[in-house]
């Protein structure tokens, strides 16, 4: 290798580092060298990556270094990733066997399984060639994976089904015909075990082409231990019971494989909501193309009962139009020119002209796709510990079944063929396939259903979280009021009306950025009120502004702008006080005499926040609060009209952050419900991070750790309770599949039990888990 100067951050490839402590020399042997930071070791992947500091230590140190340490390294060039579809990856034993495989192919740096979508993504400088040779001799057919938008039926995994049912059928007509045979012909029976073979064969194809490849890869997977059970029975001369055997084994496969594609479908039926054609105005004319052709920019024509193609913003034309996929919103919503819309909603009315402002790949319906297959990804708290169950669960349960073989007729001299019958019934439900997979299919569902009811969930780590909370924290603005101030009402001080306090106020807001200077000139144009121009603006930080109108200096601004020009008085004070009390904002205007009247502004309360919050407290949510910048009075009145808890009012984003870490010491799990930008450091804060209001909103998409899609925060007890429904299945599942193991376990020892009642009990296991997980597709905000 060259001496090439290193990046600040490269990583290689380590032949034979496949256990803790060859991690460990390697990390103590790289951290020898100067300049060198040691910033992953992965033993899944044999990988080690390193930040060099300033890039001045050369790979070959690096490699040499590692050979020191007794391990052959090679330096990974730039990496890429894929995603393959791989047939028949349907459990923890199939992945496992690619595992160990894929940790043995040069060139693979990382790699990601997700089963309920039977994908692989693999981080490879080898050729996607390489990996698709190397899956195939373990028994893995696999196709790389195309992007959603232009997916079509995949004629492989049609006729890998066609070809698995066929010899299913084959295999239980056989059993028939054998049964028959012999029943008919006992005393010349010469057809029945040829038969029951054949059976066997037809049955058992496939589940031998994936046993022999997991143990070529020294891995006991459940499709090996049932061929073991299949030639035990046959050895023992249980012909019949071997071929049934072979049989229900492959009868529960196509079962399984359904049930899961059941699952899988929950996700994939996102994929169907944008069309993948589109019509598009060029040249004069409309023409109509693939949706991946559409430019930035361009306009597209969405007639009446069409979808929504891309994302884009109303040109020409009124509709309504039903966000439900998106948003999760019940009733349709009215668009006109200047209102965004997104791809995968629906066009109700009118015929729309819309100029194009994503590609389809980066629409908001490709992104909440993508979000939730990363979400799938991700292991939760109760994933994690079934996998570490299960990794000690099947050893034992494997060394069980040997001893059951072997002790009673060694020690006890108690006859071989019934102990190994038993062992034998042992070794086919030793595979915790149900126990694996009764998580993830739970999990996926439960983000599907949300993402269908405008909740998108970023894993299902923080799907469980949800089901944990006791206490939520809101943001006032925007959250809990709809964050547009409005001009309620005009009190005229001195000589002057309504309408010329309103004209001078306008006047000088026109120069203005403030939020509430928008609230006024909003009402001056409602009023149809003109107003002049202001000369000499000037702004008074944290007080007010002036301005010069008709000759005249005119201050606006708040209370202690005026006290400061001794133009305050305690009959004034007092009225602003109870102004405030009610919730309502008071700005002054005066000149440089005297003060000339009041403007008070308020932020309207969603009228859905008060139904939202009664829901959430009938939910379990023990402690509410309000964290707001805004004034303590105002602040206190939202509060009660909202039957908040508590509020802590005039707070900066700093400052929101400490209240929400004082709620995580007292409640242990807090959920911070806010816009998804502005409260981003208290978002983060939170055990559960919640963002309004985020369809389209590319910052608040990446933000929070759940994204509510519409203004609608009675989306926040039904994801509450959809993470309790999923918690609760969970559990049954577990529940389901270890109490099915310990029955057959006890039942096998004692002689109860038959290989296809084993057969029976594991796979029943297993469709019972994932018919119970999809009971989650049927919850709803009803």
């Amino acid at each position: 290798m060259s001496e090439e100067i290193l990046q600040k951050k490269i990583k290689f490839y380590v032949e034979g580092m496949d256990c803790a402590s060859c991690a460990a020399n390697i990390e103590k042997a790289l951290r020898k060298l100067q300049d060198v930071e040691v910033l992953s070791v992965n033993l899944i992947s044999s990988t080690v990556e390193i930040s060099t500091g300033d890039g001045l230590v050369s790979s070959e140190a690096v490699i040499e270094m590692i050979r020191h340490a007794g391990f052959t390294a090679s330096q990974l060039t730039t990496a890429k990733s894929t995603t393959f579809k791989v047939e028949g990856m349907d459990c923890s034993n199939e992945s496992s066997v690619i595992e160990k495989k894929l940790k043995t192919l040069s060139g693979v740096s990382d790699f990601r399984f997700n089963l309920i979508a039977q994908t692989l993504s693999v981080d490879h400088s080898c050729s996607t060639q390489d990996i698709l040779k190397s899956l195939k001799t373990i028994g893995f057919n696999a196709v790389v994976e195309v992007s959603e938008t232009n997916a079509g039926p995949n004629p492989m995994s049609f006729w890998v089904k066609y070809q698995h049912m066929i010899l299913t059928g084959l295999s239980g007509l056989f059993i028939v015909v054998a049964y028959s045979h012999h029943y008919m012909h006992k005393e010349t029976d010469f057809l029945t075990f040829p038969l029951y073979a054949a059976a066997m064969l037809a049955g058992g194809w496939f589940t031998a082409r994936k046993g022999l490849a997991a143990l070529r890869n020294l891995s006991l997977d459940m499709n090996f231990l049932m061929i073991v059970a299949i030639i035990g029975a046959a050895a023992i001369g249980e012909w019949q019971e071997g071929a049934m055997v072979a049989f229900l084994f492959s009868v529960a496969n196509l079962l399984e494989t359904y049930s899961m594609d059941r699952a899988r479908r929950a996700v994939s039926a996102l994929m169907q909501y944008a069309p993948k054609r589109v019509t598009v105005q060029r040249n004069g004319a409309e023409i109509e193309i693939d949706v991946d052709e559409i430019l930035v920019g361009e306009i597209i024509v969405i007639k009446p009962g069409e979808k929504v193609p891309l994302d884009g913003e109303v040109l020409k034309g009124n509709t309504h139009i039903d966000q439900a996929p998106i948003t999760g919103e019940s009733l349709p919503i009215k668009k006109e020119p200047g209102d965004g819309v997104f791809a995968g909603t629906l066009n109700q009315q009118g015929a729309i002209e819309v100029r194009v402002t994503k590609l389809s790949k980066d629409t908001t319906l490709a992104r909440i796709i993508h979000m939730i297959q990363e979400a799938q990804a991700q292991k939760a708290p109760s994933q994690r510990f079934v996998d570490r169950f299960a990794k000690y669960y099947t050893p034992l349960v494997i060394l069980i079944s040997l001893l059951v073989m072997s002790v009673p007729p060694l020690l006890f001299g108690e006859p071989f063929v019934t102990w190994l019958y038993r062992g034998l019934v042992l070794l086919v439900i030793a595979c915790p396939c149900a126990l694996v997979i009764s998580t993830p299919v739970a999990i996926v569902t439960a983000l599907s259903t949300a993402a269908k009811n405008g909740v998108l969930i970023k894993g299902g780590v923080y799907l469980e979280a949800m089901g944990s909370l006791k206490a939520i924290a809101f943001d006032k603005t925007g959250t809990l009021t709809r964050g547009v101030p409005r001009v309620v009402e005009v009190i005229p001080v001195d000589s002057k009306n309504e309408k010329e306090i309103l004209r001078v106020a306008a006047a000088i807001e026109s120069r203005s950025e403030h939020h509430l200077g928008k609230a006024i000139l909003e009402k001056a144009k409602e009023a149809g009120i003109s107003y002049p121009e202001v000369n000499e603006f000037e702004a008074i930080t944290g007080k007010g502004v002036k301005g010069v109108v008709d000759g005249t200096d005119y201050y606006i601004g708040n209370l202690r702008l005026f006290d400061e020009m001794d133009f305050s008085s305690e009959l004034l004070g007092k009225r602003l006080k109870e102004i405030e009390s009610a919730g309502s904002t008071v700005v002054i205007l005066g000149n440089s005499r005297k003060t000339l009247g009041l403007i008070v502004i308020a932020d309207e309360i969603r009228e859905i926040s008060r139904e939202a919050l009664k829901l959430v407290k009938k939910a379990g949510i023990r402690k509410t609060v309000m964290l707001t910048g805004d004034n303590l009075g105002t602040a206190k009145a939202i509060a009660e009209k909202l039957d908040i808890d508590d509020v802590k009012a005039g707070l900066l984003p700093e400052d929101k952050v400490y209240a929400v870490k004082d709620l995580l010491v007292e409640y242990k799990a807090v959920a911070m419900v806010g816009d998804g930008v502005n409260d981003a450091p208290a978002l983060a804060a939170a055990t559960v991070g919640i963002a309004m209001g985020t369809a389209g909103t590319d910052a608040a998409l990446e933000t929070a750790d759940i994204a509510l899609m519409a203004d609608d925060l009675r989306k926040l007890p039904f994801t509450i309770t959809l993470s309790r429904k999923t918690l609760s299945v969970i559990r049954q599942n577990i529940f389901l599949a270890l109490a099915i193991k310990v029955v057959f376990l006890i039942a096998a020892v004692a002689g109860v039990a038959t290989l296809w009642m084993a057969v029976f009990a594991d796979m029943g296991a297993s469709l019972i888990v994932i018919a119970n997980g999809l009971r989650l597709i049927r919850v709803s905000e009803k």
